[in-house]
């Protein structure tokens, strides 16, 4: 009975959590020496881009995805059939402010010499091509060289020194291969040796963690010397982030290394999420057009909150969850080349990653 007291004890503390507000600014990231994101909130400008809508812009989208050789096919959505082309027409718009034109020449020369990490699952993999081809657009005759070893890719801009990696891990936390079968670790993070040394950092995990089934990467869940057949996901979650959270307070210098963290992404497999029960991503070519998600903030969001606001060191969330959330529009569904069945996870390049990225510079040049 002792043991399942843990477990209980934080779904209270969770839905605790759920009747606090959550609403996070941008943060300037030009103070060094803010030692915690409730300070780092403090030093806000006045706009929040994270509040906004989306409007029509014939301008966009970036680029071209046919002339980004960097997409993978799971995302060209336009090379493998779509046929509508107004959701790459959107525009994010924040109520208080404009976001700066994302200007790829200014971001390899801010970046010089410097080496940027994104470290996540298949959602980080999509943000970090999207970052890619946005900035190739910029320079399309820049030297590149791409390399890949195991869970690490890096894309060098040779001309500027820039390097743009991806370290794919599915949870931050370990999953390790024991004589039980596959074990996710809660309080191990030895993955991290890998992150440590870079000068900027974008974490993301979210989406297995809800896994179940056949679907499901690992047999057990352990945390310190109790292994678990399984866990409520939304505790498991929070106490692998808090692991995260740990190695973010030990090993990253704010002098040296800036930090974000992406926000939850949604998903649109149920139409319900928006007032249309029989609907899913699936033919959809226009956002949500109402004030506000039908679905509201997902509690997943409410975790990523609160480990953030008690982290020590300064880590700048992109929180993208509620702009995304209106983009069932952006998806790949049935046009990706490597996904089967209908994708409602993933999005669509050029589109709403894009989007993200351009919070991301907005956030980088103040």
């Amino acid at each position: 009975m002792g043991l399942q007291l843990k477990p209980i004890f934080l779904s209270l503390l969770l839905f605790q959590l759920s009747q606090l507000p959550h609403e996070t600014k941008a943060e300037d990231f030009s103070n060094a020496n803010t030692t915690s994101v409730s300070r780092a909130r403090e030093l806000a400008g006045r706009c929040n881009f994270f509040r906004g809508k989306w409007v029509y812009d014939a301008s966009y989208p970036l680029y071209d995805s046919s002339s980004c050789p960097f997409i993978d096919p799971e995302f060209d959505c336009i090379k493998y059939g779509r046929p509508d082309k107004q959701y790459l027409k959107y525009r994010w718009q924040p109520f208080s402010c404009n976001l700066p034109r994302f200007n790829g020449l200014d971001f390899l020369e801010r970046w010089k010499g410097k080496r940027i990490m994104f470290v996540g699952d298949s959602l980080s993999f999509n943000q970090w091509q999207s970052l890619a081809c946005m900035i190739h657009s910029s320079v399309p005759n820049a030297r590149t060289n791409l390399m890949k070893s195991g869970p690490l890719s890096s894309l060098t801009f040779e001309d500027y020194g820039v390097k743009l990696m991806l370290y794919r891990t599915t949870y931050l936390v370990d999953l390790v291969r024991e004589n039980m079968g596959l074990v996710l670790k809660l309080d191990s993070i030895q993955n991290g040796n890998a992150w440590k040394g870079m000068d900027m950092l974008i974490f993301n995990t979210w989406h297995w963690w809800t896994h179940t089934g056949s679907s499901q990467p690992w047999d057990y869940v352990e945390e310190g010397n109790e292994l678990y057949k399984d866990m409520n996901r939304l505790v498991a979650f929070y106490k692998g982030l808090t692991t995260w959270a740990r190695w973010v307070n030990i090993n990253v210098d704010p002098s040296k290394t800036k930090v974000f963290f992406q926000g939850i992404s949604p998903t649109h497999y149920e139409g319900k999420d928006w007032n249309q029960p029989r609907r899913s991503c699936d033919g959809e070519m226009q956002p949500f057009a109402g004030a506000s998600y039908p679905a509201g903030t997902p509690m997943a969001s409410v975790v990523v909150n609160k480990v953030l606001s008690r982290i020590k060191k300064p880590v700048y969330l992109l929180d993208v969850t509620t702009l995304s959330q209106f983009r069932k529009d952006a998806h790949p569904s049935d046009y990706s080349g490597e996904h089967s069945g209908t994708d409602c996870s993933h999005w669509c390049l050029p589109g709403l990653p894009d989007t993200w990225n351009e919070l991301l510079y907005a956030a980088l040049v103040g």
